[in-house]
């Protein structure tokens, strides 16, 4: 069977970025000078630049303000420095990998875990295919598994054409953290590789990650997501040649070699995850505190076992303590020996050992609740180099599908399990969490600022005391000092698409956010890994209307100009004029994306 992705197989992955000792330091100092002034800023707009007949107005967009800049404190810290684990040697014997063993019988046994529910069966084969051409240098022990939650005797089909294990269960409970709580009942492996139906391991999976777990305290190692079927475009530099020629050779080489690598024409949902593990992810190795993606990720049993085990212990704790209460108030006792006994019981026979929790994001809960535990000290590694290839979400329903799973699981943990305030976790590790769920919080205000420069454009009113040199002096060197600092601390990388994706994506999180607000639960819908037909302007309308809207308010304060009305200034133009073009381009990316199509439809 030929899938639109068969002419991308030869694609091979980028190497990770290099670290440069010399580059991280040029980053720090830049970053630390961008803290600076971003206090100085933020002091002074609450010190002395409120508009006092606009407080309607300057208030929130300077709390907004506020919290962005403590955003960038926490995002700084995530940048701070890049730490990678030694690549170990590969483990011969398990004994290798657990602390007081010495049996040198035991070779190393891996679960494959290959999540589907409804995924064309052939496209499952391929990473089924790809599972078992894993090498390594020792004998191991490679059980792949499908795990079907589709009950589809074609899969099963497969499955054995392939001769590998095909396990069901007869319900759909938890969904795929129900699916991998059945698999592992199942089977007994050491380790277990969670895939999902498209995640195809490259041959150097296993050689190249189990060297970890010889630090009997690692619990799971995540390597990158890589979408090999990503629109490559062409980059700046070949695309100004082709229309200036050599001028435009030299001229796009010197904008790449200031800014890194730019792309024309490339994926239009900014989906390509390299800022997220090789940069963001991977330092957070520092603190201990990268966490599980789920798909592409090997974790030790006894670990999962471990959260298994601690969140039965609790619940059990919690359940018998309010049976015996009951039990008190009942028979008018104190509490006895007797009546604890049965309220462990019953709360025994009602709690189930759910290795994964049931969650919409079970393998960010998996982390935290390992991360959270004061005796064991489980560890977590970001392995720099990809060593998979999935697929990209194809049309905008996907991608929002996605967004929003990713959005509500994380708000949720944050409203009802809080992982800051919780005991048992490092500062580093509770700050690291916290910037995640920062970011999600980040729709809020950035509201504001895509309503502010309208606000001001429409009414000429304006947020601060005055638009003038005092203004500009605090404002632009914060702002040019944080983008030097940024752009050396993801140098080899372009950081404004991730800007603009994320100011852009408001409306995902602004929902996700009123969900988890009004007790809504978060669903599991499977991520369609076929291109939805349609037509998907209607999930852009908001960055459509602040488009317009924008556009609107440039007239009108154009027609105001020319009628003498308003009370406008120059810098007041200057700064809302260029704020409200840097978010028509910003929302001009969801559009383009809700219109585009590949290639192989185009």
């Amino acid at each position: 069977m030929t899938f639109y992705f068969s002419q991308f197989e030869d694609r091979r992955p980028p190497p990770p970025l290099p670290h440069s000792p010399v580059r991280e330091k040029i980053w720090q100092m830049l970053a630390v000078t961008s803290l600076a002034l971003g206090a100085w800023y933020i002091y002074w707009r609450w010190t002395q630049s409120l508009n006092w007949d606009a407080l309607w107005f300057a208030i929130p967009l300077l709390l907004a303000e506020s919290c962005a800049y403590f955003g960038l404190i926490l995002f700084t810290l995530n940048l701070w420095k890049i730490k990678d684990y030694p690549i170990l040697p590969p483990p011969e014997w398990i004994s290798q990998c657990v602390t007081g063993s010495d049996d040198r019988e035991h070779a190393v046994v891996v679960d494959v875990f290959i999540a589907t529910y409804n995924e064309e069966e052939e496209l499952v084969r391929l990473s089924i295919r790809d599972a078992k051409a894993m090498r390594y240098p020792h004998p191991i022990d490679l059980r792949v598994h499908v795990l079907d939650d589709g009950r589809r005797a074609t899969m099963q089909a497969v499955a054995q054409e392939e001769r590998v294990g095909y396990i069901t269960r007869d319900n759909n409970v938890g969904f795929k953290a129900g699916n991998l709580r059945n698999a592992m009942e199942q089977t007994s492996g050491d380790f277990i590789l969670i895939c999902d139906a498209d995640t195809r391991p490259f041959p150097t999976l296993l050689e190249r990650t189990l060297g970890y777990f010889r630090d009997p305290d690692v619990a799971f190692v995540q390597t990158p997501q890589w979408f090999y079927d990503l629109p490559e475009g062409q980059t700046l530099t070949d695309w100004m040649a082709r229309r200036i020629g050599r001028a435009g050779r030299w001229l796009g080489s010197a904008i790449e070699w200031t800014f890194g690598e730019i792309r024309v024409g490339e994926d239009p949902f900014a989906n390509d995850p390299a800022l997220f593990y090789d940069i963001i992810q991977r330092r957070r190795n520092v603190f201990n505190a990268a966490f599980c993606c789920g798909a592409a990720s090997l974790h030790r049993r006894e670990a999962v076992m471990f959260v298994a085990l601690k969140a039965y212990g609790d619940a059990i704790a919690k359940t018998s303590g309010e049976t015996r209460s009951r039990l008190a108030r009942l028979t008018r006792r104190s509490d006895s020996a007797e009546a604890q006994a049965l309220a462990r019981w019953q709360a025994a026979q009602a709690e189930e050992l759910t290795p994964y929790k049931f969650h919409v994001s079970e393998d960010i809960y998996t982390s935290i609740i390992l991360h959270q535990d004061r005796h064991r000290r489980w560890k977590s590694v970001l392995h720099p180099h990809v060593e998979s290839k999935m697929l990209s979400p194809q049309d905008l329903l996907t991608w929002t599908i996605q967004r929003f799973k990713y959005a509500g699981g994380s708000l949720d943990i944050f409203f009802h399990d809080n992982p800051v305030t919780a005991p048992g976790m490092s500062l580093g590790q509770r700050l690291m969490y916290l910037t995640t769920f920062w970011s999600y919080l980040g729709a809020v205000w950035n509201c504001i600022f895509l309503l502010a420069p309208m606000i001001y454009l429409f009414l000429g009113i304006a947020p601060v005391s005055a638009y003038t040199g005092d203004f500009f002096g605090h404002a632009l060197p914060f702002l040019i000092a944080n983008e030097l600092a940024f752009l050396a601390g993801t140098w080899g990388m372009s950081g404004y698409k991730g800007k603009v994706s994320y100011l852009a994506s408001f409306p995902i999180s602004l929902r996700a956010l009123w969900a988890v607000l009004r007790n809504q639960r978060i669903k599991f819908p499977v991520t369609p890994k076929e291109r939805q037909d349609g037509n998907f302007l209607h999930l852009v309308w908001p960055q459509f209307a602040i488009m317009v809207l924008t556009v609107i308010s440039f007239a009108w304060a154009a027609l105001a100009l020319w009628l003498s009305i308003g009370d406008y200034t120059l810098g007041g133009l200057i700064a809302n004029g260029l704020w409200g073009v840097n978010n028509i381009l910003a929302m001009s990316i969801m559009v383009r994306a809700a219109l585009w199509k590949p290639e192989h439809e185009a």
